[in-house]
This record gives structure tokens, sequence and C-alpha cells, in this order.
């Protein structure tokens, strides 16, 4: 068995020799090659190198700078958006957002300020009736709490908020007009 693996050795050892030496003569080959082929073109023509060469390093030029715009404006747009992520997490923010709200708001006017920090808002609509096509005023009172002290016929500003009472669901944000007393 020693034997068979010595040959086997061997013979990969002299396959090995011979593709490198197969693989040395080919290169060489390409060099020559090479050399012959710039040694040849200044002699067959010299002014049209020139323009040639011109020509093709111009549109080198302004493939670079194609590719250097491009890679300006990519890098910025990830800057930004690097910037916007980094603000979202961070909560800091350079620009004011608006936070929308789910909640529910109406405008209405004050019909009654007599109990303690509640007031009642008259909320009026128009809807068109079903048949007649004819709108129709509909009145619908809330009870909100107030902190601004909303007197009667003030228009105010109301939102959905958790139940602060049995009947109160709602709260004054503002008043937009005072009433004229």
């Amino acid at each position: 068995m020693a034997k068979k693996k010595q040959e086997e050795v061997e013979e990969t050892t002299a396959e090995v020799t011979e593709t490198e030496a197969t693989e040395e003569t080919s290169a060489e080959s390409n060099e020559v090659s090479a050399d012959a082929a710039t040694e040849d073109a200044p002699k067959k023509s010299g002014k049209k190198d020139e323009t040639d060469n011109a020509e093709a390093t111009s549109i080198v030029d302004s493939v670079v700078e194609a590719v250097t715009s491009a890679a300006e404006a990519v890098a910025e747009t990830v800057v930004s958006g690097v910037e916007k992520a980094v603000a979202a997490v961070t909560g800091d923010s350079d620009e004011k957002t608006v936070k929308t709200s789910k909640r529910a708001e109406k405008v209405g006017v004050v019909a009654s300020d007599k109990m303690t920090k509640t007031v009642t808002v008259r909320v009026d609509r128009l809807v068109k009736h079903p048949i007649y096509r004819k709108y129709i005023k509909r009145r619908k009172k809330f009870m909100a709490h107030d902190d601004l002290g909303a007197k009667v016929g003030d228009k105010v500003r109301i939102v959905e908020t958790r139940p602060l009472s049995a009947r109160k669901r709602w709260r004054v944000v503002e008043i937009i007009q005072r009433a004229e007393s």
C-alpha cells in the first residue's frame, strides 16, 4: 500500500509542475504581445492618437464628475435620513412637528355655566334630510370640564377626554370668541 501512495504523490507533483510551466509560458507570451502592441500604436498615426486621447480623457472626466455628483447626492440623502431617524428615536427635533390627535373636537356655544368647573356646550350642525334633501339644524348638548372660565355665550372648542363624571366626557381646550356683554 505504501508504494501505491508514493506513486500517486509523484504523479500529482509531476502534473502540478507541468501546469505551472504552461502558465509561465502563456504569461510571457501575453507580456510580449502587449509590448508589441504599445510599440506599434504610436507608429501608425500621430495626430489622431492625441485627439483620441483628448476625447477619451474628456469622456472619462465627465463620467467621473457625474459619478462624483451622484455619490454626493446619495450621501446627503443618507445623512438626512439618519438625522431624521435619530431625532425620531431621541425625541429631539429641529423641525416643529404637528401632532395630529385622534380625539374628537367640536366647536360650540356655552349654554350654561352654573356648575363649578363645568359648562354645558351646545353644538349645532346641519344635516341633509334623507328624503327631502333639505338641510336641517341638529343640536346636541355636551357637558365639558372648564378650567379657562368660559361664560354663557362664549364660542369654545371642546375635545373628547376620559370620563370625568357620570355625564362629563369633554374638556374645554380654548375660548375662540368671547360673548358680547
